[in-house]
């Protein structure tokens, strides 16, 4: 069973339940037995180890150990534990992966930047040297040693 980090954890789906429909919650879930449906929470939602959720995730900040068929957006930080297991696409600012952990999906982890991730990495690749610089450079250098001096 996944601790209860959140001290407003308010709500749990025990081991051995069954959820089908939609969860909207203001404080934090720990999903220890079977979700099926639409869940959005304003806080953290705490996946357990028996835990077993199908649906998309929208929270502040997911914690799972369990297993999770489902896209999760996490508006802070998306927490996988060594039996955690995902089938989905993760979008949170940082993700933190133990191992052992299985997971088919992209992730994407923005460090909390405001601009979209694919311009940011992009930016970062084009700077610094390029090869067309450097093979102009060399030219450069290898027609200045060429030239014979005119000071001579």
């Amino acid at each position: 069973m996944a601790t209860k980090n959140d001290s407003r954890l308010n709500s749990v789906i025990g081991e051995g339940s069954i959820f089908d429909g939609k969860f909207y919650i203001n404080g934090s879930l720990q999903v220890d037995g079977r979700f099926e449906g639409e869940i959005k929470t304003r806080d953290q939602l705490i996946v357990g180890e028996m835990g077993k959720i199908k649906t998309d995730i929208i929270a502040k900040k997911v914690t799972v150990s369990g297993t999770v068929i489902g896209n999760i957006e996490a508006e802070e930080e998306v927490t996988l534990l060594s039996s955690g297991r995902v089938l989905g696409n993760i979008k949170a600012p940082k993700v933190n992966i133990e191992e052992g952990v299985v997971v088919q999906g992209e992730i994407s982890i923005s460090a909390g930047q405001k601009k979209g991730i694919k311009s940011i990495i992009e930016e970062s690749f084009n700077t610094g040297p390029k090869l067309d610089d450097m093979i102009k450079a060399e030219k450069k250098e290898q027609a200045a040693k060429r030239v014979p001096s005119q000071d001579a």
